[in-house]
Formats: structure tokens, sequence, C-alpha cells
């Protein structure tokens, strides 16, 4: 063993920030990913799935394991950082190749096409990604062979990580393929060429299950932006008849983030409309995803003029059309569910993110429910059974997926000889608008969630008050009637609107529900509370910070 002081650990020259899990997935700012960082947790993490049995999830010596990823600079590229940071899938394929598996490129394609081709191959596979969050920040996401990984197997992954990150940084220094800056010190390194299968499979998929229909004669403005999703979209649409309208692509990346579509994306979107409309009258529709693809974006277009739709209430409309006998959501998700047709078969609600949703989706099938499915407020589906419909099966794909919500959605207002707004007009009208406070320390916000929840030295009734004293009178939201803590703060107040708040699990962001009966409404609720330097979630966050020093 080297001495201490020529150890890599010893001669780095910047201070390593462990990277840690959010809702789904690692994240992490790209200036703190150095390519041992993410050399360590990918070897610490395929070192725990080569130790499982092979029905939990485990992975062997010698199989393939596959990646692919998004189209943010640093995923394949030196990113413009001091120290260098990026090219994060050649770390990933090293750290696969000397864990002792094949690593197969699938390349820049969708987290679920990814996810779905491997787990039909029963195969391990890691996406890299920084889904949504902003542009300074990347990650990624791994699946066992089995699944997503679940929340349970993070502490048993993090002491393996952390045994990993003690073996690495004890050796050489001079030995070792790591510079003092934690990067390879062969320089840039090439990912090995991509195969198109999974591409190719995830087409197939939807075109087995939708291929027997048409959507001849609508048109629809696909919003390209950077999500690498976007081509594969576009020639799934065109194969089922619909007239693409490409528009708004990007080279630079375009964090979109479909929980969080405010007035400045609606004014982009609304331009990109009017820009194509003389050309390709009329468009029906505007349909995109977030980065990685994982999550749907729907805008009606009604004489000229965009509309969105939650991606909450796009889910409501998918379990409708594939006949699901139970839905597991999040408590994040707009309460119509409660109030509509599917309230008989929807399961108890969950925290926030696809692990919690899917633990859900296992327990309904275990109670023996065969039609399972779930989503997140940001839209991503998840099937948790295969479900048949018409003769024809869509095998399970229990990750988030943008692709299902949105065919499902076109082709049930089809179906019925509607209009977007008129099906969605059938669902109890109730409107979800979700806002987030950037650049907001997690710290503060996890704070913030402990000052309001009762606890040794408070009660709900002083919490009730408090709470109330922070919300603008001219509101008129009346007296607080429920909280709840499933995940982050729920109030639900005496108008019957609602005001959720929790700290991302991802980022440096406060994040916000609103609920009530109007989309006008939801949207001022929304818009108030992150409103600076004075808005609502401003407000809780000086009371809990007062409390903290007091």
């Amino acid at each position: 063993m080297p001495d201490a002081k020529s150890s890599l650990q010893a001669n780095l020259a910047y201070e390593p920030r462990p990277l840690g899990f959010g809702t789904s997935g690692r994240r992490g700012e790209v200036i703190h990913l150095s390519q041992l960082e993410i050399y360590v947790n990918v070897m610490g993490e395929l070192e725990f799935l080569r130790a499982l049995p092979i029905s939990e999830g485990g992975i062997a010596g010698g199989d393939e394991f596959y990646f692919a990823h998004d189209l943010r600079p640093s995923s394949t590229q030196f990113a413009v950082t001091d120290p260098v940071r990026g090219e994060i899938c050649q770390a990933v394929e090293i750290a696969v190749r000397d864990a002792g598996m094949k690593p197969v490129n699938l390349g820049a394609i969708p987290t679920p096409a990814l996810t779905y081709f491997a787990l039909s191959r029963g195969k391990g596979s890691i996406m890299v990604t920084g889904s949504h969050i902003p542009f300074n920040r990347n990650g990624y996401k791994l699946n066992t062979s089995t699944g997503e990984l679940l929340k349970e197997q993070e502490a048993p992954i993090g002491s393996s990580v952390q045994a990993v990150r003690e073996r690495i940084g004890s050796e050489d220094f001079a030995a070792s393929r790591f510079n003092e800056f934690g990067m390879f010190k062969a320089g840039h390194r090439e990912v090995p060429p991509a195969t198109d299968a999974a591409w190719k499979a995830y087409l197939e998929r939807y075109l087995d299950f939708f291929g027997h229909s048409s959507l001849s004669g609508l048109r629809v403005l696909l919003y390209e932006h950077s999500a690498v999703g976007r081509d594969l979209l576009g020639e799934l649409l065109t194969r089922l008849g619909v007239e693409v309208i490409p528009a708004g692509r990007s080279e630079e990346f375009v964090p979109i983030d479909t929980e969080n579509i405010n007035a400045a994306h609606l004014g982009n979107i609304q331009r990109l409309v009017d820009d194509r409309v003389d050309l390709h009258s009329p468009v029906s529709a505007v349909v995109s995803t977030d980065g990685d693809s994982d999550r749907p974006l729907l805008l009606a277009v009604e004489e000229g003029r965009v509309r969105f739709f939650p991606g909450d209430l796009l889910g409501m409309i998918t379990a409708e059309y594939l006949g699901a006998d139970a839905v597991v959501v999040p408590i994040s998700c707009n309460d119509a569910i409660d109030r509509g047709s599917l309230a008989e078969v929807l399961e108890p609600k969950t925290r926030i993110g696809s692990p919690y949703v899917i633990a859900g989706m296992n327990a309904a099938r275990a109670k023996g429910r065969r039609r399972v499915c779930g989503w997140e407020a940001n839209g991503g589906f998840l099937a948790g059974s295969d479900i048949e419909r018409n003769g024809r099966v869509l095998k399970a794909l229990a990750t988030r997926d943008a692709v299902l919500p949105l065919l499902c959605v076109l082709f049930s207002a089809r179906e019925q000889g509607r209009t977007l707004s008129e099906l969605f007009a059938r669902l109890p009208q109730r409107y979800s608008r979700a806002a987030l406070l950037p650049e907001f320390p997690q710290a503060l916000g996890k704070q913030m969630v402990r000052h309001f929840t009762p606890g040794a030295s408070s009660d709900s009734g002083h919490i009730r008050a408090e709470l109330e004293s922070l919300i603008p009178a001219d509101l008129s939201l009346g007296p607080i009637v429920d909280l709840d803590y499933t995940d982050g703060v729920r109030i639900g107040f005496h108008s019957g609107e609602v005001l959720h708040f929790r700290p991302s699990g991802n980022a440096d962001e406060l994040r916000v529900y609103a609920v009530a009966d109007t989309e006008e409404r939801a949207a001022v609720l929304a818009s108030r509370c992150v409103a600076d330097p004075d808005g609502i979630l401003r407000s809780m966050a000086r009371s809990a910070r007062a409390a903290m020093v007091r």
C-alpha cells in the first residue's frame, strides 16, 4: 500500500463533493462531477449489483451492460469549466468495463427507450442525464436487471460506493489513471460506436400497440428544443399518420421542466405556433418532452392560441384509455383523481419520486390487480403490468415514459371524436400549477419542512396559526383545514384550494404545487408563492430561519 502522502486522495487539487441520490438517480453540478467521482459511484453500484441474485436485479460478470445519454454537452464532451469536467459517458464506460461487464452504447435515446431495451434482455443499464434540471448540472440513473433502484437499496449502495472510494483514493497517485483534478490522465476518449437496436425496439413497442389505428389527418407541432427523443418522437408520430411540423430545434441545451411551464415557456411556444400557422394551418396540438424524454408536454391549439395541460391530467386520460384497475400517484398530483372515475381504483398516495410509485404499483400487483399503472405530476407515466387493449398487449415498463401518455391522449381524442379541450373537460374541474424558486438551498428547504411539521415542541394548532399568518389575506384562502406530511408540507384550505411545498431532491430548488378550481386561480396561487422578494415561500423561509436562530 502506498504511503498516505503519495496516494491519489492526498494529491487531489480540489475538494471532492460526493454525488448523492435525488428523487430518482444521482445529480450534481457539473463542476463537481469529476470523472473520478462518476467512476467511483458507478463502480460501487455495479459491485453492489454483482453481489445481488439475478432474481433481485443482479448482474453477472461478462454480461452486456447498456448505457445511453441525453444531449447535454457534458454527457459526452468536455465542459468549459475550471477545472475541466465532462465526458461523463466515457467515465461510465470505463467503470463498466473495469467491473467485468461488456459496455454497450445505445447512443442518444430517451431514458425509457434504454430501460425498455435493457429490461427486455434482463440486463442492467445506466442513463447519463440531468433530466430537466438546469444546464450547469448533470448526472446519471442506474437500473438493475429487473427495474429501477428501490429506495431501500440506496443505503447499501452508499456503503459499496464508500468502500470503492477508499480503495481508489488510497492508490498510488503516480500509478493512478486519474490526475490531480480527478480526470483521466489519458485525456479525451471517444465513446464506443452506438447501436440503434434500442431506438428500433422502442418504436416497435408503440407501433405494435397502436399501429392498428391511425391518426391520419392530425397536424401537430413538435417542439424539438434539445430533447433527446425529438427525432424518435417525430418518426413515431409520422408513422402513425400524423403530419408533424418540427419547430424550435436547439443545439444548445434547453432545461424544460414539464412541472414548471411558466408564462415565458408558453410565450415561446406560442411564437413557434404563430410562425408556423400560415404555412401549416390548422395545428391541433403541440407535443414535446423534457431533456431525457421521459416526461411529456402537451398543449392544445385553439383558434391559434396554445393551452397547456399538466402532466397529472394526462395521466388520468391515459389510465382511463388503458382501462386501469389500479393507479398509483404521489401526493403532489392533482386531486381531480379523487373526484372522478379513477377514485375507485386509486391506491394509497405515495411520496414523490418514481421509486415510491413503483413500490406502490408492486403492492397493487401483490393484491391481485392486473392492469396497474402510475404517474407523477410531471406526466411521466409508468406501466406497472402488461396491459391488453383491442387484442394487443403493451408490455410493462415501470419507469417514467413520455410517449405513452402523449399517444393515449391523442388516440383517445380521435376515438371519441373530441378536441383535446373537450377531452380534458370531461375530467373533474381541478387545476394544478407547479412553480419553483431556483438557487434555493436544499438545507433551508428541509429546515422549512421540519419547522412546519409537528414535533415535541410544537403542535398542529400552533403550526396552522403560523402558516395562516404568512398567507396574504387578499388571497381569501380561509382557515387551514388539513396538513399532510407525506412528502413536504401540503396545506389544504377552507376554500378547497391547496398549496404544497417541498425541496427538490435533485437540485437547490424549492418547488410548490397549487391546486384550485380554475386554471387562472391555480396560476395566481403558484405565482404568489414564488414571487420575490415577499412571496409566500420567501415569507415561510424567513419564519423558519428566524426560528432556527432563536
